[in-house]
């Protein structure tokens, strides 16, 4: 099972979020459905900008802990290191697991026939 350490910011950027996950997709979508359970109105933590996988839960726990402790200036550096303008990456993570699970991801309209 992977874990994964991340970062979730809002729409303005104001806020950022580290965390720790062994299902991403779910742990997202808890975000959109329930944004005003763990945090302020306004900080709708819906973008997920930064993640890293680990195979060991003891390797993510100390990455969570770094991360968590990082200054706000060291959070936007790593996050502009791998991800510069600041994109969602969920779709991204969906589309990999529906590929891991061999989910067609687009339905063709049109089909070639020779």
């Amino acid at each position: 099972m992977k874990n994964i350490v991340f970062i979730v910011t809002d729409a303005n950027r104001k806020t950022l979020h580290v965390g720790m996950s062994s299902d991403l997709i779910k742990t997202m979508d808890f975000y959109a459905k329930i944004p005003n359970l763990l945090f302020h109105t306004d900080q709708k933590l819906t973008s997920l900008v930064y993640f890293e996988e680990f195979n060991s839960e003891i390797t993510a726990n100390k990455r969570f802990s770094a991360l968590s402790k990082y200054t706000r200036a060291q959070k936007e550096k790593l996050i502009r290191d791998v991800n510069n303008n600041w994109l969602d990456l969920t779709l991204a993570v969906r589309y990999e697991r529906n590929l891991q699970r061999n989910i067609p991801t687009i339905n063709p309209i049109f089909s070639y026939a020779s």
